[in-house]
């Protein structure tokens, strides 16, 4: 599964709080299930709900909510797309631990789909391709996100995945 560590790695490089302290950053998957059709072979699909726990943050929640949702577009499309999903898709629970520090907790539904191939000799080989995309959630450049007072609060590239992105095995 790689949209974990994906989701992980773009907040911490996005968010400018979080890139000096990525430890605040935990990730977690609960309830997750393996769904497979009757389809011939043994390709399936990850889904579960991410938890994503950021600790003692001391920034501005927009400076958050703001990349994960560029994520999201690029990554998980229809929880922005689909008027049902969108309603409730993307939660989050927050304690405040003082005037200046809160700990987010959001929860929202992903899926991966997993590709397995039989290769020749008899080997299998698994790939997790990209989201299909229709036109890129964002066009492709640099993001900054700027608070009334002009700190930068994140700032992130935005553009079409790479080849391959979150394959395991060459396709």
């Amino acid at each position: 599964m790689y949209k974990p560590s994906s989701l992980k790695q773009h907040l911490i490089s996005s968010v400018k709080e979080l890139q000096l302290s990525p430890d605040k950053v935990l990730v977690f998957m609960d309830d997750g299930n393996v769904v497979c059709s009757s389809a011939p072979g043994l390709s399936f699909e990850y889904r579960y709900t991410l938890k994503l726990i950021i600790t003692d943050f001391a920034g501005q929640p927009d400076g958050v909510f703001i990349p994960l949702l560029a994520w999201v577009g690029e990554h998980q499309r229809e929880l922005l797309d689909n008027y049902e999903q969108r309603q409730d898709a993307i939660a989050f629970n927050a304690e405040v631990l003082a005037n200046d520090l809160v700990d987010i907790e959001i929860s929202l539904p992903l899926t991966e789909r997993a590709i397995v191939r039989a290769e020749p000799g008899g080997e299998l080989s698994v790939s997790h391709p990209p989201e299909p995309q229709q036109e890129p959630f964002l066009p492709a450049g640099t993001y900054q996100l700027r608070d009334a007072s002009n700190e930068l609060l994140a700032e992130w590239q935005s553009g079409a995945p790479a080849p391959g992105y979150g394959s395991t095995v060459d396709d």
